[in-house]
């Protein structure tokens, strides 16, 4: 699984090459561009979440999405204080969210909860991060990938 947020606009090309072969995209808010969404589209099937500075058509997306990729329930958000659901009481595997720019991957309680960071503008002096996420007989492997040079 790919994944990606706060591109806010910029989808940029070398982020395209790391999602070839992902089964699913998921973008986690503030796309931006309409344009974007097609994209990813043509590589994988994608979910994706409004963010707080989507607008226009954008501003259709859910706020939240819940779906099982690979056999693991996954739900996201754009901005992880708005998270209203208990991901233990939900039976969640992954809690993907966006909004800080900043990369995380931490488990809580045997839940993976993941920021890919920004794969957009260069926000401050916050890396250019977006994430992948295996399944395979270990279980669920995150890795934050590092646009930077």
């Amino acid at each position: 699984m790919g994944v990606v947020s706060d591109t806010h606009g910029l989808l940029r090309p070398e982020v395209l090459s790391l999602l070839e072969g992902a089964r699913h995209i998921i973008h986690a808010g503030d796309v931006g561009d309409p344009a974007i969404l097609e994209t990813l589209g043509r590589i994988a099937p994608t979910t994706a979440v409004r963010g707080n500075t989507d607008r226009g058509p954008l501003a259709s997306l859910p706020l939240t999405a819940a779906l099982e990729v690979e056999g693991h329930a996954t739900y996201v958000i754009h901005i992880p204080e708005d998270l209203d659901v208990d991901p233990v009481a939900a039976g969640l595997a992954v809690v993907i969210h966006g909004h800080t720019h900043r990369p995380r991957v931490e488990w809580i309680d045997g839940v993976l909860h993941l920021n890919p960071g920004s794969i957009g503008p260069r926000r401050f002096s916050l890396p250019i991060t977006m994430a992948r996420v295996y399944f395979d007989e270990g279980g669920l492997r995150p890795e934050i990938l590092d646009l930077d040079p």
